[in-house]
């Protein structure tokens, strides 16, 4: 049984830091592409943020760059989200997501095969 494990959201001011965690277990680390998701209330759910498990290609969506950075832990099978100069529109629930790595194409809500709980990331004014 696959199993994806988010912790570190919270409430922060604008301009401030958070560090997401994602916790990965029951298969084999190096066999999926690993990613981040948000929805916001009464929007839909948005890619933000995918590295791969078996190397270290990463990507993000044009909002984030510069501010977000993916990263992992083969060791402890974690995948991080850090987030930097946050802004109120990165309010949102984050969702950590698995694709199978030779599902063609980018991630999108349709080709995640597994996500996480979620995690509440609130940004104020």
């Amino acid at each position: 049984q696959v199993q994806l494990v988010e912790s570190g959201g919270g409430l922060v001011q604008a301009g401030g830091s958070l560090r997401l965690s994602c916790v990965v277990s029951g298969y084999g680390f190096s066999s999926y592409k690993m990613g981040w998701f948000r929805q916001a209330p009464g929007k839909e759910r948005e890619f933000v943020a995918t590295i791969n498990g078996y190397d270290n290609w990463t990507a993000y969506t044009e909002s984030v760059k510069g501010r977000f950075t993916i990263s992992k832990s083969n060791v402890k099978k974690t995948i991080y989200l850090q987030m930097n100069t946050l802004k109120p529109e990165d309010t949102a629930v984050y969702y950590c997501a698995a694709q199978f790595r030779f599902t063609a194409g980018a991630m999108t809500t349709r080709s995640v095969n597994y996500w996480g709980q979620g995690t509440q990331v609130t940004v104020s004014s």
